[in-house]
């Protein structure tokens, strides 16, 4: 399993796409153990696996959130962020973590998150004065929030790749991501007092419910949608054809700004990212076959519980490891790599995989803004027009928060699991 894995890694290095690179290792692996003739099947295995009814809340929720920021609710939701939190010193970091609040609760997505809200708020606050690599630093971390507040994609591959229920993982990330929030904000007034950062404008209850207002289409999406999925409703995939239909209606007769244009645009994106993840899914599935037919992860929860049986050491190390692999892969990749090796070790020390997919999704977060990958800080980066190191230096003391909140949410589990067990257990 050592040896597959490394391969993978190798491939991925040599610039090879990881969807590619994980059927080819897949493929000749089986070819090696089974022979050609299990060949016959990968066809049929790489259909079932893309086909699997949750993974279809996958490019719903992308459309939705591509149609939501086309439809001009990204300024809405700034500006009202804008008249709540304007008067506090650094009050522009403030609003892009709000805001990021907000958007998280459309888009599912830390890069849709950081690309639709940063190419408005970076510019602003460095028109406001603030130094660049800490304008992109705060749209960052923050945009990391997109996947922990629900709805959120890695959760729902979590889901499918545990076999856990995806409204618990919504509802587990309410707390830990409005948590994190605050500490973000916490640290972006602390770095607005080291540099005597403005304030916007003064609090007016008027402007608060103007912009309000003008929002409250933003600000009920979500709840209808999420309602509906944690009141047993709708489930999270029917929620996502939900969120489409009301992002349209939205979009097209209240807020009148989506086009065709905007509309083609936003359809190309949702299937240019959707074909990215499914890929990665059906080959995945290719790499599940071997590792079921080899019983890999059985052998792994076998050696780890000889060494030690502490669940809480064992979270340690998997902490450990995940954050180690989320430097490298990207989130979708690392757990449809690594979920389904590690889960008989989980299922073994008695970890909740409710508990567990909540970790996995906060390490994978804190994986989005750590060089070399760096997906969502790449994307902060290119906006700001700043060098990767130069916001890595600020983005330390926003990383710091969320390190604190994944060792909160792991070793205090009520963080996380206060809400599902007090509506579904």
């Amino acid at each position: 399993m050592v040896l597959l894995f490394a391969c993978v890694l190798g491939l991925v290095v040599l610039n090879v796409p990881i969807a590619v690179a994980l059927g080819v290792v897949a493929v000749a692996a089986i070819w090696l153990v089974q022979g050609s003739a299990a060949l016959l099947n990968l066809p049929i295995v790489l259909y079932s696996a893309a086909t699997n009814f949750p993974l279809l809340a996958i490019p719903l929720f992308i459309l939705a959130g591509a149609i939501m920021n086309a439809s001009g609710i990204s300024n809405r939701l700034i500006a009202f962020a804008t008249a709540l939190l304007g008067f506090i010193r650094g009050g522009l970091a403030m609003v892009s973590i709000g805001a990021s609040l907000f958007f998280a609760e459309i888009s599912g997505s830390a890069v849709a998150d950081v690309a639709a809200l940063g190419s408005i708020t970076i510019p602003a606050m460095k028109k406001k004065g603030y130094p660049a690599p800490l304008a992109a630093a705060v749209m960052s971390s923050s945009a990391t929030l997109a996947v922990i507040i629900p709805p959120s994609i890695p959760m729902i591959l979590y889901a499918v790749m545990a076999e856990a229920s995806v409204v618990q993982l919504f509802v587990a990330g309410i707390v830990p991501g409005i948590l994190g929030g605050i500490g973000l904000m916490s640290v972006a007034y602390w770095f607005a007092r080291r540099y005597d950062l403005p304030t916007e404008q003064e609090f007016r209850w008027s402007e608060v419910r103007r912009t309000a207002r003008e929002a409250m289409w933003a600000f009920l999406l979500p709840l209808i949608i999420l309602g509906g999925i944690f009141g047993g409703v709708v489930t999270a995939t029917e929620g996502a054809a939900l969120a489409v239909l009301a992002a349209l209606a939205v979009g097209l007769f209240i807020y009148r700004e989506l086009d065709l244009a905007h509309l083609r645009a936003a359809m190309l994106e949702g299937g240019i990212q959707t074909a990215v993840v499914m890929l990665l899914v059906a080959t995945s599935a290719l790499l599940g076959v071997y590792l079921t037919e080899t019983q890999a992860p059985q052998q792994l929860a076998k050696s780890v519980t000889e060494i030690t049986s502490n669940k809480w050491l064992i979270l340690m190390l998997l902490n450990l490891f995940f954050l180690l692999i989320g430097c490298f892969l990207h989130s979708a990749a690392a757990i449809i790599l690594v979920v389904p090796i590690v889960m008989p070790l989980v299922k073994a020390a008695g970890i909740d995989p409710v508990h567990f997919g909540l970790i996995v999704t906060i390490n994978l977060g804190i994986g989005q803004q750590t060089p070399p990958v760096a997906s969502v800080l790449m994307v902060a980066c290119s906006i700001a027009k700043e060098s990767v190191w130069a916001v890595s230096r600020v983005n330390v003391y926003f990383i710091g928060v969320l390190l604190a909140m994944l060792l909160l949410v792991t070793y205090v589990p009520i963080t996380g699991l206060g809400l599902v067990n007090l509506f579904y257990r």
